[in-house]
């Protein structure tokens, strides 16, 4: 069964003339576990996109829309999004617009008990989720207590803890500096190793997230031009031609290509720059 997938789908906010998503089809398999890119031009219909993903659009942003989206065979048209809450957990980008309780605690906990779980099976998802996210001495304090950091963990806590199919997060390292941004980024290789999830992340950052990215899903203008493994994707006309925050490694052997003193894949990672380099 696929985790996620559109079929010829469009759709458009009211009061809009243009559709913001235009023809989706996109497919991702769920035999195993993933890192996907989202990644596209300012105004590509990233965001639209993801939030398709779990039926906020059309259930909560009323607009236009004709096709079909399934999430682990759930019509997102159909289901409550309750009920998509525990095949696929999404963190937006600013996580403190997503926290609503008066401590840690109590915003890991909420989720679980609108869904009913037993008290006991609830202390226990919490303190596993708190180990994993490295968040258990702040299991007491108040959100907006918190740094932007401390934030991103609690939101990505508060989703883990629902046990989802599948992690999205939408630009989580906008609102960070670079040291915070990098915990992230390796808390989400944590996530992924312990829990076996596909996590599929929308960022600028490509030099941070893409050494760890095994596909990619290019968007331009509410269209989707690209879905493919990593290597492809960046050695690519479309990756070349959109205006993205490119890597410095792509763009130091992309210079090369072009003049003629390198001619392989363009390395996605410095270890593999280096390794490139060696042979």
């Amino acid at each position: 069964m696929d985790l996620v997938r559109f079929e010829s789908f469009y759709y458009r906010y009211k009061g809009n003339e243009e559709y913001t998503l235009n023809n989706i089809n996109l497919k991702i398999e769920g035999n195993d576990s993933k890192f996907i890119l989202l990644a596209g031009e300012t105004g590509s219909g990233k965001t639209s996109l993801i939030r398709c993903m779990n039926g906020l659009i059309p259930q909560f942003y009323a607009g236009f829309y004709r096709g079909k989206v399934e999430i682990r065979g759930k019509n997102t048209i159909e289901t409550p999004i309750a009920d998509l809450s525990t095949e696929v957990g999404i963190v937006f980008q600013n996580p403190e617009n997503q926290l609503i309780s008066m401590n840690v605690e109590h915003e890991i906990a909420f989720g679980l008990e609108n869904l009913g779980v037993p008290p006991k099976e609830i202390l226990s998802r919490i303190k596993q989720t708190a180990s994993l996210t490295e968040i258990e001495d702040i299991l007491d304090k108040a959100p907006f207590e918190l740094s932007g950091g401390e934030q991103q963990r609690v939101a990505i806590a508060s989703i883990l803890v629902l046990e989802p199919k599948i992690l999205i997060l939408d630009e989580p390292t906008a609102l960070l500096d670079p040291y915070m941004a990098n915990k992230i980024i390796n808390l989400l290789q944590e996530i992924r190793r312990e829990k076996n999830i596909t996590i599929l992340i929308s960022e600028h950052r490509l030099d941070l997230i893409l050494p760890f990215i095994e596909q990619i899903i290019l968007m331009k203008k509410g269209i989707i031009v690209e879905h493919d493994s990593c290597e492809k994707v960046i050695n690519g006309e479309n990756f070349q031609r959109l205006r993205l925050n490119k890597p410095v490694i792509f763009s130091i052997f992309n210079q090369l290509k072009k003049e003629n003193l390198y001619n392989k894949n363009i390395p996605i990672s410095i270890s593999e720059a280096i390794k490139t380099l060696k042979i």
